[in-house]
């Protein structure tokens, strides 16, 4: 990871992430979900407004190295709610996404939030159990007729307890 940065959002972002997306979508996941599921789950990168306000309004972080954007994250500070978590399949189990994540949890850890939420796909369930994460509900997500299947995951965060010296 030599060289990567890690930086909150910028709204001209927006398109470079809805990218990563994706290609996240449609090559990464695609080793878990058949083609008919990755192309109805993202048909086309989002480039509406819609896009860029879930990216502004929640903490993004983004990482990027020169040049190149490689993943990005998003928590929603007010309720726990990790909308995103995506990088590109080019570095995909090289330590951008538990990076991104470290900065996410640490964010909310911060504002005092007491717990994380994710609706994670069959690849995110793997990457979120690995930091700590449980299931909470299986379930079936139907988009364009298509069902595929999701967890909705939640993570307790402990709060730190100092002893007195």
């Amino acid at each position: 990871m030599n060289g990567v940065i890690f930086r909150p959002c910028r709204v001209t972002d927006a398109p470079g992430l809805a990218k990563i997306y994706h290609r996240a979508v449609r090559e990464g996941a695609g080793r878990h979900y058949s083609a008919e599921q990755c192309k109805a789950w993202s048909p086309a990168p989002p480039m509406d407004e819609g896009w860029r306000r879930r990216l502004i309004e929640a903490q993004t972080i983004v990482a990027e190295q020169g040049d190149a954007l490689l993943g990005f994250m998003t928590v929603d500070i007010a309720t726990g709610w990790v909308d995103f978590a995506y990088v590109t399949p080019e570095v995909m189990g090289q330590g951008v996404a538990d990076t991104l994540y470290a900065i996410v949890e640490g964010r909310a850890r911060s504002a005092g939030l007491r717990d994380l939420e994710a609706e994670a796909s069959l690849l995110g369930e793997r990457f979120f159990r690995r930091h700590g994460w449980r299931v909470i509900t299986r379930n079936q997500i139907t988009r364009d007729g298509i069902t595929m299947p999701s967890a909705l995951m939640r993570k307790p965060l402990a709060r730190a307890r100092f002893a007195a010296a």
